[in-house]
């Protein structure tokens, strides 16, 4: 399976989920408690969505950056020390995205 195509597959499966699910987060609530309930569905559904993006695009990334990093050692052993730092200052760059993400997702789940 292709790249993109995958890409196309999650991106998909996350549409169709979300269309499922926002109906009934959106739903007009009878009474103020059913509206919190609501309003608490929203904020839980969008801090699982941004950590799940997040990781997904974090790995993503991360897996791509060590590839590419090992095919140019493997092309040149002797860059090996060169390429060496650039990649891991790369990952953790990467990696600090995603912790920024949960921050974000650990926020927005203290709210309820």
């Amino acid at each position: 399976m292709g790249f993109w195509k995958k890409i196309g597959t999650v991106a998909g499966l996350a549409m169709t989920s979300l269309v499922l699910w926002v109906p009934s987060a959106m739903a007009q609530a009878a009474n103020a408690a059913d509206n919190d309930l609501s309003v608490k569905k929203i904020i839980a559904g969008a801090a699982a969505f941004a950590i799940a993006i997040a990781a997904f695009g974090g790995a993503l990334a991360q897996g791509r950056s060590v590839a590419a990093a090992l095919d140019g050692i493997a092309r040149n052993p002797g860059a090996s020390g060169k390429m060496f730092v650039p990649m891991i200052l790369g990952l953790a760059l990467i990696e600090s995205l995603v912790i920024y993400a949960f921050v974000i997702a650990i926020m927005l789940t203290l709210k309820l």
